[in-house]
């Protein structure tokens, strides 16, 4: 046997069904889609929110309050947290760069620092936010803040 000589088993293969190429093909006219309906016209699978007529679930459900496009949302840390981190990680500068490395932000996150808990070591940070207690705590252990924009 040859490589020229390959073929597949016997009955492995078949004609493709190409639809709508006339009525020679056996598949013309209505292309198997049977007749009319929605589902025998062009772009049915696209229509993902219809429901057949009945109301789409995203009409259904009463729209409530307000969305404000503009709110800021901060990924938010105790003071207290802090210390763990050196322990564990060996850091003594929290930068957003810093945490993000370690996981516990995301690239589009913004850090807020709050007062709860205490802190052991001399610490510095640069965050986009900083509650007044957690201010106080860290300078009065010795450490540095910076504000990102």
């Amino acid at each position: 046997m040859k490589l020229h000589e390959l073929r597949p088993a016997k009955g492995s293969t078949h004609k493709e069904k190409r639809i709508g190429r006339g009525e020679g093909s056996g598949y013309g006219g209505t292309s198997t889609k049977g007749n009319k309906g929605g589902q025998s016209r062009a772009g049915y699978k696209s229509k993902m929110a219809h429901e057949g007529g009945q109301m789409p679930i995203q009409r259904r459900v009463p729209k409530r309050g307000f969305k404000n496009p503009n709110k800021i949302t901060y990924k938010v840390f105790n003071v207290g947290q802090f210390d763990h981190y050196a322990e564990v990680y060996g850091l003594t500068d929290f930068t957003f760069d810093s945490l993000y490395q370690i996981g516990a932000v995301a690239k589009t996150d913004k850090v807020k620092v709050l007062g709860t808990g205490e802190l052991k070591g001399k610490f510095s940070f640069k965050v986009h936010a900083i509650s007044e207690k957690a201010k106080s705590i860290i300078e009065a252990a010795g450490g540095t803040i910076e504000i990102l924009n």
